[in-house]
Order: C-alpha cells, then structure tokens, then sequence
C-alpha cells in the first residue's frame, strides 16, 4: 500500500472512506469561513478471538492468527455510512459516574490514556458500555477473577435496550446485576482524532479485547446492517481489492494485527503501544488540495476542488460488504449468534 499516493486523482485506494465535501470544507477552513467543532470523546473496541480450527489440541496457535469483530455502517448514517468499524461510539455524561473497577481504575487508565481521572474513567466505560450495546459481549464479572460467561436471554437484552435509548445507565445497570468493571480485559491500542475540517468529530480511543469465554457476538447495533468475525488479513485484502470500505484509523489499527499469532499476544502487546494522537493536516497546493495523516503516508490524497472522489469499482460507497461469520447459518440468526 506504500505506492497508494495518488498526486493527481481524487479516486481512494481500494476501499479508503474519503467524503466528496472534503476538498470543499478544507478550503472553507482556509478561508476562515468554518470553525472546527470539537471533538468529542468515544470509545471503540477491537474484539479479538482465535478461530477454534486454528488452535490445536495443546493450545497451541496452528495458522491464521486472531479474528477481529467488524460492523458495517448502515448506509443511512451521516457519518462514515457504508464503512467498517468496530462496536464503540461516543461518550455519555453519565459514564462518569464512579463504578467498581477491576483492573487498573480510573487513576490507572489515566496514566495509560495521558488523561485526567475523569476522562479516562468515561473513555473505559464508554468502551465496555458500547461493547455490549453494539456486539452483545460485556466485560464485566461478579468478581475481579470472573467475567460474565452468557449475555443472552429476554432479560438481559431489556437491559441492553435500556442501555442504547439512555433509560438505563451503565452504572445502575452493573449495580443491580452486582457487577463489576473488568477494565483489566482491555488495552488500549490507538488514539485517532477527527479532521478539523469534518462537521462530525471524534477523539477516539481505539482498545482491544478478547472476547470472554462462553459469550457469543451479534450485531446488535442499530446503526449497523452487516457484522462477523474476519481475520486482519482477509479485511485487508478486501479494502485493498474495493470490497470493503474503511477509515484509515480502521485499516491502520487492522494492519497493527498483523503480527500477533494469537489473540492473547496481541492483548499483551497493547501496553507497548504508543497512544499519541493521529490527526489528519490539509494544505492547499495551487488548485489542489492535499491530505495527509502524519505516520501514514499510505493514505495521503490530493485533490482538485471540483473533483469529487468516485465510488470504488463504481459502486455506491455504502455497496461493500462485511466478510461472513465462519459459521454464519443460513437462516437469520437467533440473539445471541454470530451474524454476518
């Protein structure tokens, strides 16, 4: 993808998310014409898991490397519609709420993200909260030592429900079920902030996590028509060929796998990763404009102010798909199940 700089079209490498208003909004910014919003605080979650036919009977990884959890933006969505992502979303005032930590708290998150208290301990929550809104899968246990094993049943989806339509706050929530915070199953992995120029802004932390023994995935998200379990590399070669559209912070954070054999290792790996803000910088050049991401040169762009980027092997934006569940049934899954 080194090669994937294009000085003189508009047209995303493969399936790179880039939005028509772009070029337009970056001038206007020049111009003193817009002021960029602040960005607000999210949180997202690469789920991982090792594919059961790649361990073997020792434990041992055989081939293939771990799966990540990806969701498709439902093409009715302002922001990013079309593309692959993983469960999060943003911040909600209420997970500032205190709550019985696990891991390494509030304090200890803070040190980590190179926030203040409060911040960080909204970040986390907001990560195992939209976890279990959009995936189904809570990282939480009746004790530091056990997590939640099944997240199924009639009453545990109310409580989910009352989650996304805010009845129910993350806190009140672990309260009545006695629950606490296994903040000590995630690591964090990225930071990307939102372009000054884009009328939506996030600053997002990007954690991972692997997904706790005896709970099961689904799409269980509102904003999302598609879900399943792929490999780095599988996901990868699908932006690459235009069958999958992404962020860059997505296929950034998806190569960052690449490496780790197990699930596991990759989860160990995450206390070495750098946090530093990735945020994208524009500068007018003659006619054009050009974007670039410091770090990663793979997703510089440039382009002409009335050139609009084309959809990718001309398909509408949102026409790409997620890859299928390993497993995936044929009829349409009941709660619970995987779903691609």
């Amino acid at each position: 993808m080194g090669d994937a700089t294009t000085p003189t079209s508009g047209a995303p490498a493969g399936g790179q998310w880039f939005p028509p208003e772009w070029p337009e909004r970056i001038r206007a910014l020049a111009r003193g014409e817009i002021t960029p919003p602040a960005p607000r605080p999210s949180a997202t979650v690469l789920l991982l898991r090792d594919p059961p036919e790649a361990v073997d009977t020792a434990g041992s990884a055989t081939a293939g490397g771990p799966q990540v959890f990806l969701l498709r933006r439902r093409l009715s969505m302002a922001f990013a519609a079309g593309a692959c992502a993983y469960p999060g979303g943003g911040v909600d005032p209420r997970d500032r709420t205190p709550l019985t930590w696990a891991g390494p708290g509030p304090a200890g998150w803070a040190e980590r993200l190179g926030v203040d208290t409060a911040t960080a301990q909204s970040v986390v929550c907001a990560a195992v909260r939209e976890t279990f809104e959009e995936a189904g899968v809570l990282l939480a246990g009746s004790t530091a030592a056990d997590v939640v094993s099944d997240t199924t049943g009639d009453d545990w989806e109310a409580d989910r429900r009352a989650l996304v339509s805010r009845e129910l706050a993350f806190s009140e929530f672990l309260a009545r079920r006695s629950l606490v915070v296994r903040d000590d199953l995630l690591g964090g992995w990225a930071r990307w902030i939102t372009p000054e120029f884009e009328a939506r802004r996030y600053d997002t932390w990007f954690f991972v996590a692997l997904l706790p023994a005896g709970q099961q995935s689904r799409n269980a998200s509102s904003e999302a028509d598609r879900a399943g379990w792929t490999s780095p590399a599988d996901a990868l070669a699908g932006y690459r060929a235009g069958e999958l559209l992404m962020m860059p912070p997505t296929v950034a954070t998806l190569r960052a796998l690449l490496p780790h054999h197990r699930a596991e290792e990759a989860l160990r790996a995450a206390g070495d990763r750098d946090l530093a803000p990735v945020l994208a910088r524009a500068r007018l050049d003659g006619e054009r404009v050009v974007l670039s991401w410091p770090g990663h040169d793979e997703f510089e762009r440039s382009v002409a102010s009335e050139e609009a980027p084309p959809d990718v092997d001309g398909r509408p934006a949102g026409d790409h798909s997620v890859p299928a569940a390993p497993a995936a049934p044929a009829a349409p899954a009941a709660p619970g199940k995987d779903t691609a």
